[in-house]
C-alpha cells in the first residue's frame, strides 16, 4: 500500500510520518511525503530526532505534491494541526483521505528540553498510529469499516 503524508510545508510532521512508516512497515507499506507549499528543505531538528530514534533519514526531502500527481497512492493522510487553525492542504484524487492532525514540534519555543520533548512526543504518536495501522487487516474489512478504523487511528496518541 502506498501512503502519501501531506502537510503544507513538508518539513517536519509529514516527513516524520514518512520516515517512521517506512521504518516500521518493513516494506509492507510504502510511504512518501509532500507539501502544497514545500519550503525546499527538511527542518534540521526533524533529521536530528529521527536519527536519535534510530530511523534512517536517507532520501528525505521537502517536495511538492505535484511530484505525486501520476503516482496515485491508496491512502492520503494530512497531518496539519487543525486545532491551531493551520490551513491544511487538500489532495484531490480517487483515494482514501484521512486527517491525523499533529502539533508542529518545530514551532515550539522554549528550552532545548522543551523542544526535544515535543519532537519525541510527536515521533511517539506517529509510531503508535503506524503500529495500529500495521495491525489492521485492511483487505478483510468492508469499505466503511476500513474508513472507520483508519479514522479511529487519528485518536491514538
Amino acid at each position: 500500500m502506498k501512503i502519501l503524508f501531506i502537510c503544507t510545508h513538508n518539513r517536519c510532521r509529514s516527513v516524520l510520518s514518512e520516515a517512521i512508516t517506512n521504518h516500521l512497515s518493513d516494506g509492507s507499506l510504502q510511504a512518501f511525503s509532500a507539501g502544497s507549499q514545500p519550503v525546499g528543505e527538511v527542518h534540521p531538528l526533524t533529521l536530528k530526532y529521527l536519527q536519535e530514534a534510530g530511523i534512517s533519514i536517507d532520501g528525505l526531502a521537502s517536495k511538492s505534491w505535484d511530484k505525486f500527481e501520476s503516482d496515485q497512492p491508496e491512502l492520503v493522510v494530512t497531518v496539519c494541526d487543525s486545532a491551531a487553525n493551520e490551513a491544511c492542504p487538500v489532495w484531490f484524487g480517487n483515494t482514501i483521505k484521512l486527517h491525523w492532525g499533529l502539533s508542529d514540534p518545530s514551532k515550539i519555543t522554549g528550552s532545548e528540553e522543551d523542544v526535544a520533548a515535543a519532537f519525541r512526543s510527536t515521533i511517539n504518536i506517529i509510531h503508535n498510529r503506524i503500529k495500529a495501522l500495521l495491525a489492521l487487516d485492511l483487505n478483510a474489512l468492508a469499505p466503511d469499516q476500513k474508513i472507520a478504523e483508519l479514522n479511529h487511528i487519528a485518536e491514538i496518541s
